[in-house]
């Protein structure tokens, strides 16, 4: 990976998108059905795009969204729609434009009552409550790219369950999306801005208040108001920016927001690692200006702008690696919630550290590794059956205090108090619990690269059986397990992961460049890590050819 001579610099004039162009694209660009790149693609995270490219317009939204009325029309949804947006430039513009069409098909609408942002988790948040005492079931939509730059739209549906969609729901409204567009959006019911905004079916809902005063069920508030403990979190320009000072007023709390500023061009930033404007709170990169002030906080916070990632730095240890932090916060919570159901498991995905597996194994609890995704620990938070769901991502959620359900979605948050929490109750950072890990276990030496494939040697990839590895060593040890499917689930990983008695490398294709993501961990050190992704390059190719 070639990292950018500016990366961790601040944001350039040169840098930051033009707001009203990438705005008036959304509006005058449309898609051409024929071009892939050009139609709606709804993954687990949603559409995601920039109206520069024409990957997010206008016509993406109107057909997106009749896409989701006429499904959760279909699935019997009848309760109310909860409809929130970041801080990214189209998130409003594509907010308007669902309201329109989600208010001519009738559908109850809940926006924010202020008129604000609403982060991912206080949209799960919200319909977990809700459906908790009605029998009419709700649902939601959040206008968020999450992280990605200022000039990319997103557009994500999370069910009645609260997390994201799970593939038979984002296949059915991508093609139905994609359908209507090619049909010229003629079957696509719509009225105006102010009559959508007019309508009976629209009101509001207080995000921020529910989400705020609920969040002693699943931290210990108290602890931290008592010990004191001096927090500084920075938004980056997203939607928990009001959320934090109300957790700090509501709450007491010695809190203070770093950057409370909102710029559709994040003009704050520092640049990420590629020399882009990115809201990654996991990236040393994007997060430089928050690690030179470490010294002035006893732990300080980052979120992406949908509030759904989380970054921690401490004084003693800086930005913590995300795998680095999940182990120690497992470890933590497994021994501190002692109301959780004494059956709840740990969720990671398969390319998060094997310290996690090591944590696990000493807590006596079950691990579930799942494929890539968040929506893999949507049904175990809900019934309990994990307390604690992460990936390596920075993406995580856990239970309540009391052992029932608090998010289904990541909660970007929630993560970053429990570090408050960890320092509150014991008196040592995450970073120092985290170096406490590695003198049991062993440290791990982590990282991902990419290798160059084709269109055709990506979709061999994601469908490789694990015959067709013949490899039986890997950098000096024996091959132990070759997965194609997660062990917790037996779901398609998409990809390929090999095991040995130290280490690992997972080879997944990208879904955007013709590049294959190579992750790879090794407790023998950086040069067997190296010896790990260089031998895993070979072992993809030999199967590929195969």
């Amino acid at each position: 990976m070639s990292v950018h001579p500016r990366a961790g610099r601040p944001a350039e004039a040169a840098d930051l998108i033009d707001v009203p162009k990438v705005i008036s694209r959304y509006y005058t660009e449309h898609p051409d059905p024929e071009q892939a790149g050009q139609r709606v693609a709804f993954g687990t995270s949603g559409h995601r795009g920039s109206s520069l490219r024409s990957a997010f317009n206008e016509d993406h939204i109107a057909a997106t969204s009749q896409a989701i009325v006429e499904y959760r029309r279909d699935q019997g949804v009848s309760g109310p729609l909860f409809l929130g947006r970041d801080t990214h430039a189209l998130s409003e513009p594509a907010m308007i434009t669902a309201l329109e069409v989600f208010a001519a098909n009738d559908v109850t609408v809940l926006i924010d009552s202020r008129d604000g942002y609403t982060p991912t988790p206080a949209l799960s948040h919200a319909i977990l409550t809700f459906n908790r005492s009605s029998a009419k079931k709700a649902d939601g939509v959040v206008v968020t790219p999450s992280h990605n730059p200022p000039d990319d739209g997103g557009f994500k549906y999370n069910p009645p369950n609260g997390g994201p969609a799970d593939t038979d729901a984002t296949r059915w409204i991508q093609d139905r999306a994609n359908a209507l567009i090619a049909g010229g959006l003629k079957d696509v019911r719509r009225v105006s801005a102010a009559r959508a905004r007019e309508s009976a079916t629209v009101s509001g809902y207080d995000y921020l208040a529910t989400y705020v005063d609920d969040l002693p069920s699943v931290i210990d508030i108290e602890a931290i108001r008592r010990a004191g403990v001096r927090i500084g979190a920075d938004p980056l320009g997203g939607a928990s920016v009001d959320y934090w000072g109300a957790i700090a007023e509501r709450h007491g709390l010695d809190l203070t927001v770093v950057n409370p500023a909102v710029d559709p061009r994040f003009g704050f930033m520092t640049l990420d690692w590629d020399g882009k404007v990115r809201m990654d709170c996991s990236s040393p990169y994007a997060m430089a200006s928050l690690i030179e002030q470490k010294d002035r906080f006893q732990i300080a916070t980052g979120n992406d702008a949908d509030a759904d990632r989380h970054g921690i730095v401490t004084p003693d240890g800086g930005l913590m690696n995300p795998n680095h932090y999940l182990a120690v916060a497992i470890g933590y919570l497994f021994r501190a919630r002692t109301d959780w159901p004494s059956t709840a498991g740990i969720g990671k995905t398969l390319v998060s550290s094997s310290m996690i597996d090591r944590v696990a194994e000493d807590l006596g609890r079950r691990l579930d590794e799942v494929p890539v995704g968040f929506k893999w620990f949507v049904p175990g938070l809900l019934d309990a059956s994990i307390g604690f769901g992460g990936e390596e991502s920075a993406g995580a959620s856990f239970l309540r205090r009391d052992g029932s359900v608090w998010s289904t979605d990541k909660d970007g948050i929630l993560l970053d108090l429990l570090a408050s929490e960890i320092i509150a109750t014991t008196g040592k950072t995450p970073s120092e619990h985290y170096r406490s890990l590695v003198a049991r276990f062993g440290e791990p030496a982590y990282a991902r690269i990419d290798a160059p494939a084709t269109r055709e040697q990506k979709a061999i990839l994601g469908k490789l059986s694990p015959e067709q590895v013949t490899a039986k060593e890997l950098a000096g040890e024996p091959i132990t397990a070759v997965l194609t499917s997660a062990p917790a689930n037996n779901a398609a990983i998409g990809g390929l992961k090999v095991v040995t008695g130290s280490g690992w490398f997972a080879a997944r294709p990208s879904g955007t460049e013709d590049v294959y993501k190579i992750y790879a961990e090794s407790f023998h050190g950086p040069d067997h890590l190296a010896r790990i992704q260089e031998e895993a390059r070979g072992v993809v190719s030999a199967a590929l050819g195969s």
